[in-house]
């Protein structure tokens, strides 16, 4: 029997085999759970979700396509979930963008109005728009999970709007835990140590980070997604059923050192 056996969710974030959220669907389904998977519109975004989804051995996906900077996106990934299920338990919110440009040492100061904008919708705003949608769907006991980084907390070179982004998601979980914890709704966030991801590669510098949490992290290492996936698991479980408004570090406990 799995932690998550009975158990339907979304997976929003999957870009390729690498993606914290594809881990995340692994660590979920291994559980038990039964998933959709809202993704970038696109043949070519499609060919690539479905491929590292059979990368961890899901033959048959349920494919969504969405942007979520599109409220009539989002409606139809609902209105197709409202069809198959009539309820459902968990959302991970793994999604995160802001121009490459800007993300690089030295040029926050430079960011754009309308590449701050996009930061936060995509990033941040998304959440509250996803959680809107969820709460209708979601009985007492529903969760939902999204994606961090340490960036939120401390100015990491590089890291730039992503980090204003970050903070602003951070922010917004504590206040949906709030509102939806009457209906019996936790919502919580993983801060993850860097991974080579898709995105992370993005980051000016990201070289010189994986190097430096490598030396100064109490566990003298970097993660590995797997962990993240292992902690997503309790926090879509009803083994972290008093645990809302939090944000769970799971970065080889760098985020306690005073370097």
């Amino acid at each position: 029997m799995g932690l998550l056996e009975g158990c339907k969710g979304l997976v929003f974030g999957i870009a390729n085999d690498r993606s914290i959220a594809c881990h995340i669907a692994q660590a979920v389904l291994q559980e038990k759970a039964v998933c959709g998977f809202p993704h970038l519109p696109g043949e070519k975004n499609e060919r690539r979700v479905r491929k590292a989804l059979e990368g961890i051995g899901v033959t048959d996906p349920w494919l969504l396509p969405c942007d979520v900077s599109k409220d009539e996106d989002l409606d139809a990934v609902f209105a197709s979930v409202r069809e198959r299920f009539d309820a459902i338990d968990f959302v991970v919110h793994s999604l995160a963008f802001a121009d490459r440009a800007y993300l690089k040492p030295g040029r926050f100061a430079e960011t754009p109005r309308e590449v701050f904008a996009q930061a936060l919708d995509i990033s941040a705003y998304s959440l509250v728009a996803i959680a809107q949608r969820a709460k209708a769907m979601m009985p007492r006991n529903g969760s939902i999970l999204a994606m961090t980084y340490f960036g939120a907390e401390k100015a990491v070179p590089g890291y730039n709007v992503m980090g204003v982004a970050k903070a602003a998601l951070e922010a917004c979980t504590r206040y949906l835990a709030l509102e939806l914890g009457e209906s019996g709704i936790r919502v919580n966030t993983i801060s993850a140590g860097p991974i080579k991801t898709l995105s992370a590669m993005a980051v000016g510098g990201i070289d010189e980070i994986f190097e430096w949490v490598a030396k100064k992290a109490p566990l003298r290492r970097n993660i590995h997604a797997g962990e993240v996936g292992k902690t997503a698991v309790y926090l879509l479980s009803d083994l972290s059923g008093g645990v809302t408004g939090q944000n769970v570090f799971v970065d080889a406990g760098y985020n306690i050192v005073g370097l």
